[in-house]
């Protein structure tokens, strides 16, 4: 039998071994001169006893090694299959090195800029990468594809998305909040961002789901939250977007003729004429009831209530009916 001859071999730039990532990120030292990585030697000694056995079976015949095994999530998925991603970081891969931090950290936008772009990586089928950079300088992973949609000046993670937006509720959803999951324990394991692109049912089961995962960028009916981690996934809505209802134009582009003042004006001590406009709108759609006197600029707990009776006749429920006006709410009152 012949024996089995060695030579160094560098790992695909995106290999996810344990080991492949400490070596990248210069927590490993180099191999001894002469002596191969592990994952090389397997292929070398594989490849020398096959010649001295006989050729394998294609099926059974090893690959360099490449990005960890992957496929289109399903249900009932447990988190095996991860979407690891690169730290915050500039953009890449134009002109001129790294891009600037232009000085609105916050770039104004639109929902339909946003799913606009959105739909340029899936069209394109950008591969996934925590390492390279696609043509428009953004990190090919999910928190750089949601940097990308939403315009942001720099490659953001899972760990700091959050921080251009402001947390909304189920009810209050639409097409370019994302919903985010970031887990601070294992950020390669389990953390995720998805751009939301809609609902696809009635009772808001499931939605369109655009996002960055293995093997490209795709769009596809999503189950709510999530195939896996549903329960830890949180939807944001981004801040660049234009004040108004729900902060942008509505489905199908009717604009609402009130604009959503914002959470603000509607707390305890709150006195603006932002609440007389919401409990005349209340009284008008059938919810004077709750009122002993005619609504004035001073929040209370009529107005909660009022709201509260408002929202669960939209069918909400729990936190998505608390008697706060957010931003949805707004929208059906003054649609």
């Amino acid at each position: 039998m012949t024996a089995p001859m060695f030579e160094e071999v560098d790992p695909a730039s995106d290999c996810l071994c344990p080991g492949c990532r400490l070596s990248r990120h210069g927590g490993s030292p180099h191999p001894h001169p002469g002596r191969a990585r592990p994952a090389a030697r397997a292929a070398v000694i594989v490849t020398a006893a096959s010649a001295a056995l006989g050729a394998l079976p294609p099926a059974v015949a090893l690959a360099a090694p490449a990005q960890a095994p992957h496929r289109e999530a399903l249900p009932g998925d447990d988190g095996e299959y991860a979407t690891p991603q690169g730290p915050r970081g500039p953009l890449y891969g134009r002109p001129g090195g790294p891009e600037k931090v232009p000085a609105d950290p916050v770039p104004a936008t639109t929902r339909t800029d946003i799913i606009k772009r959105a739909k340029t990586w899936v069209d394109a089928k950008v591969p996934y990468s925590m390492t390279a950079f696609w043509s428009d300088g953004y990190r090919q992973d999910c928190s750089g594809y949601v940097s990308m949609a939403w315009g942001l000046p720099n490659n953001e993670w899972t760990g700091s998305l959050g921080q251009f937006g402001v947390k909304i509720t189920k009810a209050e959803l639409e097409p370019g909040d994302i919903l985010l999951f970031h887990n601070p324990d294992n950020p390669e394991k389990g953390s995720h961002v998805v751009i939301f692109g809609g609902w696809t049912d009635d009772k808001h089961t499931s939605y369109t789901a655009y996002e960055q995962t293995p093997p490209h960028a795709r769009r596809q009916t999503t189950p709510y939250a999530y195939w896996s981690n549903s329960d830890k996934y949180v939807p944001y809505r981004y801040k660049g977007l234009p004040q108004g209802a729900a902060g942008a134009q509505a489905d199908g582009g009717a604009k609402t003729a009130v604009p959503y003042p914002g959470a603000a004006f509607f707390r305890p001590g709150a006195v603006n004429d932002h609440v007389t406009r919401l409990g005349a709108r209340l009284v008008r759609k059938g919810y004077g009831r709750f009122y002993a006197h005619g609504p004035g600029p001073r929040w209370s707990e009529a107005d909660r209530r009022a709201v509260e009776a408002f929202q669960r006749a939209q069918g909400w429920r729990g936190g998505a009916a608390d008697g706060h006006p957010g931003p949805e709410t707004w929208r059906r009152l003054f649609a």
